[in-house]
């Protein structure tokens, strides 16, 4: 009796350390700071969870632990598990909840403008679905809190365009356009008071660069960071299959075909591939409700 709980209880401690610093390898987003800011903190948790393990082994092997002895030890390396679960199901609530209200807030700048209304969600929902899709080397270094926050505020730097060019039913003129074009910088000015939105604002600036150079600042290729090269091919697809004032949306099929016209120029060949390769349901079920597709 006593060997088995000193046994199970040090696995259990071994698994609590292994989740552990499994949680602060994939905890680098957003919501918490964008950065390893609490790496001290974080190193001490795992030096604590690392102490507690030595030390019960070296009660187990080292001392003559009784029934109560092997008790404690057994039942603290399951405090350590409860405590743990409950650190990580706060950390999800609190994503949740967050993103919830980012949400809230995109619906009342989308409201704004009849040509943006659902479109921020659109590409929120169509990039976490390219994401899920990516291999594994492509999404190294993208946090998907992170990604999810940046696709879903990309035109929050529309808050600074006058609603008369938002809501032009035809096409903007040269001085209108020039105006347009500074929402991704507008949208730097009004993130720059968050610090923990470092991480993701030159995902925003850069979403309208073009791989050929072309694009809002002239940024080709690689030099594109990936999160923004991503959030441009599902801009792309949402702008070619939603309704606006000043057009009637395309179906699928001509999103599709447009998006391998452009791969290599505008879009990054090798991410609009596996995008056209996804089932078309799985695109069509990334509208929301208020969204008209063609």
């Amino acid at each position: 009796m006593i060997v088995a709980a000193i046994v199970a209880g040090s696995m259990l401690m071994v698994v609590n350390i292994i989740a552990y610093i499994r949680f602060i390898k994939n905890s680098t987003d957003v919501m918490l700071s964008g950065k390893r800011g609490e790496l001290i903190w974080e190193n001490i948790g795992v030096f604590l969870l690392i102490f507690f393990l030595l030390g019960y082994l070296g009660v187990a092997f080292f001392g003559k632990p009784d029934l109560l002895t092997a008790g404690i030890l057994f039942f603290g390396s399951i405090f350590v598990s409860l405590a743990l679960l409950l650190m990580y199901h706060l950390v999800d609530t609190l994503k949740n909840r967050s993103i919830e209200i980012a949400e809230t807030l995109i619906g009342v700048i989308d409201a704004r403008d009849t040509n943006l209304n659902g479109h921020s969600r659109h590409v929120q929902n169509l990039c976490m679905c390219l994401y899920r899709h990516l291999p594994s080397e492509a999404k190294a270094g993208i946090s998907p809190v992170s990604f999810e926050y940046a696709a879903l505020l990309h035109d929050v730097g529309k808050l600074g365009i006058p609603e008369n060019i938002l809501n032009k039913p035809g096409k903007l003129d040269d001085d209108e356009w020039r105006i347009m074009r500074r929402h991704p910088e507008i949208a730097m000015t009004l993130l720059k008071s968050l610090p923990s939105f470092d991480e993701i604002k030159d995902w925003i600036l850069y979403h309208h660069e073009r791989i050929d150079g072309n694009g809002y600042y002239h940024l080709p290729g690689e030099m594109i960071p990936m999160a923004a090269r991503l959030i441009a091919v599902c801009d792309t697809y949402s702008a070619i299959t939603m309704k606006r004032s000043y057009k009637d949306p395309r179906t699928h099929e001509d999103a599709i075909s447009i998006i391998s016209e452009v791969a290599g120029s505008q879009l990054d060949a090798d991410l609009a591939d596996i995008f056209i390769k996804i089932p078309k349901e799985e695109l069509i079920a990334c509208a929301p409700d208020m969204v008209e597709l063609g």
